[in-house]
């Protein structure tokens, strides 16, 4: 059985959940604890699955898989049916810009990590680790709405009438931005989507909320 090493408030683990859910393949989940005695994720039993001491992985067969958005795509290359790019090539860069706009624009600088240094090492206080925080998501969902709005590919989901990669990233990151009391009127279509996601059974069961860990 395919194991997820994850953390349940952890978006890059949450965008797994997801596509494992939408494939209907069953996993077993290994929580990884990102605060608990410093952080699960530095001990040395975890930096020989992920050196880089990050969640999510994801083993199969003894092989790790890293990083959110190759494991998705392992997924989809492994299980192809449901799929979660389209079958156009034009189509599956579309759906990979919108992704990488979220995982790659405004996830990183947004990471636990990245608010850690700021705290510890650069001094900066909790308001204005905030700020920081919500100025990111602000400024990727902005382009995000834009080129949501601009394409007639966009349909139910971000790409059509089925969940795919894209919703996969954009769902988790909502769920960041609320956490830190983003505004979000703004990007009515994003909001729209993400009514359309939750309300399916993948998501429901992927959320921080429904995870053994977060209890």
């Amino acid at each position: 059985m395919l194991q997820l090493y994850t953390y349940f408030r952890s978006s890059a683990s949450y965008r797994v959940r997801i596509a494992l859910n939408i494939k209907g393949l069953p996993y077993e989940s290994v929580p990884v604890h990102l605060l608990h005695e410093g952080g699960a994720q530095h001990s040395s039993e975890y930096q020989l699955v992920n050196p880089a001491r990050l969640v999510p992985s994801l083993v199969d067969s003894g092989d790790a898989v890293t990083q959110s958005l190759a494991i998705m795509e392992y997924l989809d290359e492994s299980q192809p049916q449901p799929p979660l790019l389209p079958a156009d090539a034009l189509g599956r860069a579309r759906v990979r810009g919108l992704a990488q706009t979220i995982a790659c624009d405004i996830h990183p600088l947004n990471n636990l990590r990245v608010l850690q240094y700021l705290e510890h090492d650069l001094l900066i206080d909790e308001p204005a680790r905030a700020q920081w925080y919500r100025h990111w998501i602000t400024l990727g969902f902005t382009a995000l709405e834009t080129l949501l709005v601009r394409s007639p590919q966009t349909g139910t989901f971000c790409h059509g009438e089925t969940p795919g990669l894209a919703d996969c990233c954009l769902v988790p990151q909502l769920a960041n931005a609320r956490r830190y009391d983003t505004p979000l009127h703004m990007f009515p279509t994003i909001l729209r989507i993400e009514s359309a996601c939750i309300a399916r059974d993948a998501f429901v069961r992927a959320a921080p909320q429904a995870q053994p860990d977060s209890r």
